[in-house]
């Protein structure tokens, strides 16, 4: 179908071509793209939009190509970072800063075979090194014996909270409404319509977009997907060791190891270098009453990385963040249109490793919603795979 007439909303309206749930790093990027083909659309969020109490915080998020987790990822990422670049050029300030990525495991990992598939399919320029090699390139960072690493020059890392400042800036200037501290507490089809109630008022539209990330297991009840959602601590340690600093080519790092896989960034502001455990994580039963207390246990683990992994920086805390996983039961997005209601987009389950995609699953959703597909190759991340197990 062809997009509606550009319609500019105003506080008092109540209809919409389109509603987006969630203002996150997918929900922020649906809205643009709904508002830049021409739709009256209205954003919601139940916080203020970028916060830290979801998914889309904690200062930087790494952008990768080779991607280990699967190989169809790829034509994915090379379209995002085409889309930040255009963000950063809408917005007039930088949010890719690229550094390069070492991606540290054993030959028989997972990690370390799975990038190299995925450049080998798709012809990407990594190099793939000893731990002697990468040692000697990156003296900062241990390796152990048996590991090898792959370099990946053109990886980097995205400033999130200003990515998802800069959607909703850009949205805004092209007529989004936007509703922050506003709760959606239900939705359901009321005639060609969704009816939509919100905290404070009820509203309907044509066609409804759905990016609650903790929240889309609420949201999506009826698709019966067990979604699991994960309490993740992100931590910055001090460093007085110029050599940690991403303008003296300290690269972001991943490690897979028997202890757990644990990634990090290097120095780009006083709080030092910041480290993180991607394995793991305490299941959460309400997200909206996570502790953002840190967990003693989980901290020494990581602790106990940077005393094994990282020479020279210290483990004296500068900073901590609590961040939400929403896992899905194959650790794969799901991306799609419901089932029942063909006006219904929806990303899900994003699994810890979504929000370098999320110019491209926003535009996605707006496809799904204005057109009924979209030409983007997120066929494999579809609900009916066989993969997703109804039921709880």
């Amino acid at each position: 179908m062809s997009p509606p007439a550009t319609r500019h909303s105003t506080p008092a309206t109540r209809h919409y071509d389109a509603l987006v749930v969630g203002l996150g790093g997918v929900g922020s990027a649906a809205l643009f793209h709904l508002a830049q083909r021409g739709a009256r659309v209205l954003g919601v969020d139940r916080f203020q939009p970028p916060h830290d109490r979801g998914s889309s915080h904690g200062h930087t998020r790494i952008i990768r190509q080779a991607y280990f987790e699967h190989p169809d990822y790829v034509p994915l990422t090379k379209a995002a970072l085409a889309s930040w670049h255009d963000l950063q050029q809408r917005c007039g300030r930088p949010l890719y800063h690229r550094v390069g990525l070492l991606q540290i495991g054993t030959p028989d990992g997972t990690v370390v075979p799975g990038v190299l598939q995925s450049a080998e399919r798709h012809n990407l320029a990594v190099e793939l090194l000893t731990a002697t090699e990468a040692a000697q390139r990156f003296p900062t960072l241990t390796l152990p014996r048996d590991a090898v690493a792959v370099f990946e020059s053109q990886a980097g890392y995205l400033l999130v909270e200003d990515c998802v400042q800069a959607y909703l800036q850009q949205a805004a200037s092209l007529g989004a409404a936007i509703r922050v501290h506003t709760p959606v507490h239900h939705w359901q089809i009321d005639g060609s319509q969704f009816r939509v109630e919100l905290a404070q008022e009820t509203c309907w539209a044509e066609r409804l977009v759905i990016a609650a990330g903790a929240w889309a297991g609420e949201l999506l009840a009826d698709l019966g997907i067990r979604l699991r959602v994960l309490r993740k601590h992100l931590h910055w340690y001090a460093c007085s060791d110029p050599r940690y600093r991403a303008d003296q080519g300290c690269p972001l790092f991943l490690y897979e190891s028997g202890g757990g896989c644990f990634y990090g960034c290097p120095q780009i502001d006083p709080r030092g270098v910041k480290v993180a455990q991607h394995s793991g994580g305490e299941t959460v039963a309400d997200p909206a009453g996570v502790s953002r207390d840190f967990d003693v246990a989980e901290r020494r683990e990581v602790e106990a990385f940077v005393r094994a992994h990282l020479k020279g920086l210290t483990t004296q805390p500068t900073d901590h963040a609590v961040c939400l996983y929403t896992m899905s039961p194959d650790e794969h997005f799901i991306v799609d249109r419901h089932p029942q209601h063909a006006n219904l987009a929806f990303a899900a389950g994003l699994s810890g490793h979504g929000f370098k995609f999320t110019p491209v699953l926003g535009q996605a959703l707006a496809d799904l919603v204005l057109d009924g597909t979209s030409g983007l190759p997120i066929q494999f991340l579809t609900v009916q795979r066989p993969s997703l197990a109804r039921g709880s």
